[in-house]
């Protein structure tokens, strides 16, 4: 069973185009074109080097060559301009909401679209912004994913912004949430139905016409298909899913497993007989409504609202304890538009497997809020199960978490988080006296965390709201199904299919995204042959377009579970 899960998964687009792989075939590609006489546009997500395109293309012996960096503000004057979104906390920023010019000098930006104008010969610029200079030649983007940026910024790369390649990683990625990517992914869609070649540079560049793009993520958005998974360390991190999906033994454990976070993951296309990677959140920007559905895009715009990812604590250690943002305190603290509502889906479990879940009857909380704070200090240990109910976890149990909750999973457990899709806003109140990988102490967040902690939420509420609260919808030779979650203050709904033989499913006018928790292989088909046969393995998580509208799941050698969550009406 281990060996079927899927570490790239394959797109199949159905589109047997070019794909130009390296700078030596990319030039040769953009020669054939005849540009003696013209404007090489290299608009480049931010993480990606103006150097690198300019080494790879100048053998085309530009006449001119600009780098937009140096039409930049002064980066003193950058820091000062985003401070208000930048803040002094180590991971939590505000929501940007400028555009990508405001990062430019006016008068540099004037005096070199003069410059463009006034060339002879081939013009190259290159770099993120690169469009703001003129609207003619031809409109290259080179590409990048999220992950390949934290693995670039962990090696040292500064943000594009600012001059920071010292600075940790966790304030590297707070200014590419909060500022840089956002104004990244609001210019590459202004951008995208102009673009006429795409390049993904996560590693050797590979080049595909643009056009061929928008068709592949149009087909995309009408079928099932997964997302590339990535996976990273953690100090409560496990050794299930080193095991169970053949994972590099060199890592000491894997804590993450994230393939179902589309801001994050990508997504691999075929072409032919070659692959592009893209950033998965190309698909939800340039096709939000048959992606996610009319009320979906209609209540979140082009946002993606429902993550999956895997927590792994087997012979691993305890979570954080945590809590997660209200949704007026996450709008008004952080500029987010909803919250981090959650739950935990048990994917595997052992004899130690638990769930930390909502504060104890009867609490003093006057007296937690000072064994907390005194905690923080270092001055004593924070006695969780004094205040904390820990429950234990079975498989496939479903413990749901509406923001405000204190929570976190035990050690021995394999959880499955089924999420609405803000990912960073977890409030720490206490991390069981650890040190970071990074051997820095994990950053926490007890003032935060107090103003949203939810003291109604105790054992008797717990039990009552947020444990066993399945209910049987449907039950035959065929098919069960069963409603899971999550609680009414959360906005999405989960369903648990058990096919014995076969079940369709209406995608109620939402995307759904899924994941095989037991079994070994199931099978999704269309009903009407609009998208190829699509096959799911153990543990792993897909999605499902609204737009498909209904679908059939078969079993295959023996019974298959899915769990499904959509955004209820």
């Amino acid at each position: 069973m281990s060996s079927m899960y899927r570490l790239h998964p394959i797109t199949e687009t159905g589109i047997n185009d070019e794909v130009s792989i390296g700078y030596d075939a990319i030039r040769k590609r953009i020669e054939e074109k005849g540009i003696i006489d013209s404007i090489l546009v290299c608009e480049a997500y931010p993480g990606i080097p103006e150097d690198e395109i300019i080494k790879g293309l100048s053998p085309l012996a530009p006449s001119l060559i600009i780098k937009t960096s140096a039409l930049l503000k002064p980066a003193d004057e950058l820091e000062a301009f985003f401070q208000d979104y930048i803040t002094d906390d180590r991971v939590f920023g505000f929501m940007c909401h400028k555009d990508i010019k405001s990062c430019f000098d006016a008068e540099k930006l004037k005096d070199a679209a003069d410059s463009v104008r006034k060339s002879s010969g081939l013009v190259l610029i290159a770099g993120p912004g690169a469009s703001l200079l003129t609207d003619k030649g031809t409109l290259l983007y080179f590409d990048i994913t999220r992950w390949e940026i934290q693995l670039r910024y962990r090696k040292g790369m500064p943000n594009w912004l600012f001059n920071n390649p010292e600075e940790e990683t966790l304030r590297k990625f707070k200014r590419g949430y909060f500022i840089e990517w956002r104004m990244a992914d609001r210019h590459k869609l202004s951008l995208f139905s102009n673009i006429e070649w795409y390049i993904s540079a996560d590693a050797d560049p590979r080049m595909i016409k643009a056009s061929s793009l928008r068709s592949a993520l149009k087909r995309t958005a009408k079928r099932p298909f997964r997302m590339e998974p990535y996976f990273d360390p953690g100090v409560w991190g496990g050794q299930w899913m080193k095991r169970t999906f053949n994972l590099p033994a060199e890592k000491a454990n894997y804590a993450w497993s994230f393939d179902g976070v589309p801001e994050e993951n990508a997504i691999i296309l075929s072409f032919g007989k070659d692959t592009v990677k893209i950033p998965a959140i190309n698909l939800v920007l340039t096709n939000p409504l048959p992606l996610l559905g009319e009320h979906v895009y209609g209540r979140y715009g082009a946002e993606f609202p429902i993550r999956f990812d895997i927590l792994d604590t087997m012979e691993g250690g305890n979570l954080s304890l945590q809590v997660h943002p209200l949704t007026g305190y996450i709008q008004h603290a952080f500029g987010m538009n909803y919250t981090q509502d959650e739950s935990y889906y048990i994917l595997a479990d052992s004899e130690d497997s638990s769930v930390y879940l909502g504060l104890k009857n009867g609490i003093d909380r006057d007296e937690m809020e000072k064994d907390l704070l005194s905690a923080e200090k270092g001055e004593t240990s924070f006695d969780a199960e004094k205040y904390v109910n820990k429950f234990r976890a079975k498989k496939h149990d479903h413990f749901l978490i509406p923001a405000g909750t204190v929570h976190c999973s035990g050690k021995g457990t394999v959880v499955l988080e089924i999420s609405a899709t803000p990912y960073i806003f977890t409030f720490k109140l206490w991390d069981w006296g650890r040190t970071g990988l990074d051997g820095k102490p994990r950053p926490l967040h007890i003032a935060h965390g107090l103003r949203n902690i939810q003291w109604n939420r105790d054992t008797d509420w717990v039990k009552e709201n947020l444990i066993d609260q399945e209910k049987q919808i449907h039950d035959s030779s065929d098919y069960g199904m069963c409603r899971t979650g999550l609680h009414n203050l959360e906005p999405i709904e989960t369903i648990r299919y058990t096919i014995r033989k076969e079940a369709t499913i209406n995608t109620e006018d939402s995307v759904n995204m899924q994941n095989l928790v037991e079994g070994q292989e199931a099978v999704i088909e269309s009903l009407d042959g609009s998208f190829p046969r699509f096959e799911v393995h153990h543990a792993e998580t897909f999605i499902v377009p609204a737009s498909v509208k209904q679908y059939r799941i078969k079993a295959v050698n023996g019974d298959a579970v899915l769990i499904a969550a959509r955004i209820r009406k």
